[in-house]
């Protein structure tokens, strides 16, 4: 009698299934941030387009404590996160889902340049939202997908502008970036946006500047000069187009997001102190310059 074997294809069926329904791979960035939530950053199956960062334990999230959703674009239309891992890592452990666009970067952190498109901002948003329904998904009715939140840097910031006007979205975050006047300037790959995109924002926006050193500096101010009619602040700090993403823990960039976020995406009032008042109070930080229209 011939010993029991299973057939090849169920062999080839049950790996292909177990694949589905377990992350591709996963990694803690430093030391997994210093928010309350310790922070992984993964790849799912589902999503093989984007870079997952979320709290590493999903069991504390459900009725009461759901994740707002952040989608993210990357600097130079980067098809991958590298630039950024510390800084949305440490966004995600206060208790975000940061969906990155692009491939996960290895230890190395090498740099992965293929370009990425807008469209992928609202696939992401897509995505978060079917999870939150599936009853076979990790997310399920753990994400408050009343709370989203598009942004990014540099072009990442270009690609948060043109899909602004998506009704799902809760808030804008454009960061060393803003619309050039001359829609035909700059690299190759960029959304040619014209100003008039600035009329398709709805919602609270945050613009993060690196100060007149940064390439972006003269558009994100003229976006400032020119949205009127939404609540909006710009701050600057002195640091040029880089930002501080790369910095442990993603730098004074990554602390003034996070508070953004808290405050528009979970209504902590603590955090909104950042950005209300007369100045507002980013201005009492070091190094930072603030301005704001419609703004208590």
């Amino acid at each position: 009698m011939r010993p029991y074997s299973i057939p090849l294809f169920l062999v080839v069926l049950l790996a292909a299934t177990e694949s589905f329904s377990q992350p591709v791979s996963s990694r803690v960035v430093e030391d997994g941030g210093t928010g309350k939530y310790s922070a992984i950053m993964m790849m799912e199956a589902s999503l093989p387009t984007h870079t997952i960062f979320r709290p590493k334990d999903m069991g504390t999230f459900g009725k009461k404590d759901k994740l707002p959703v952040i989608a993210w674009g990357n600097g130079a239309c980067f098809n991958s996160p590298w630039e950024h891992v510390n800084f949305l890592n440490e966004v995600a452990s206060h208790g975000f889902l940061v969906l990155a666009i692009g491939t996960m970067p290895s230890e190395s952190g090498e740099k992965v340049r293929g370009s990425s498109s807008s469209s992928l901002l609202l696939a992401a948003v897509d995505w978060a939202i079917a999870q939150n329904k599936d009853k076979s998904s990790p997310y399920y009715g753990k994400l408050d997908i009343t709370k989203i939140a598009v942004s990014g840097m540099s072009c990442g910031g270009l690609q948060a502008l043109e899909v602004a006007g998506d009704p799902r979205i809760s808030t804008l975050g454009v960061f060393n970036s803003g619309i050039f006047t001359n829609p035909r300037e700059g690299m190759p790959g960029l959304p040619k946006i014209t100003k008039e995109q600035i009329n398709q924002i709805h919602t609270p926006t945050l613009y993060l500047l690196g100060g007149p050193s940064d390439i972006a500096y003269q558009n994100g101010m003229d976006d400032f000069k020119q949205i009127n009619h939404v609540p909006v602040l710009v701050g600057n700090l002195d640091v040029g187009h880089g930002g501080t993403y790369a910095q442990p823990h993603g730098g004074e960039f990554a602390r003034v997001a996070t508070a953004w976020y808290k405050w528009q995406l979970k209504g902590d009032r603590e955090a909104g102190k950042l950005f209300t008042g007369n100045p507002p109070g980013l201005s009492q930080s070091a190094g930072w310059t603030a301005e704001k229209k419609n703004m208590p």
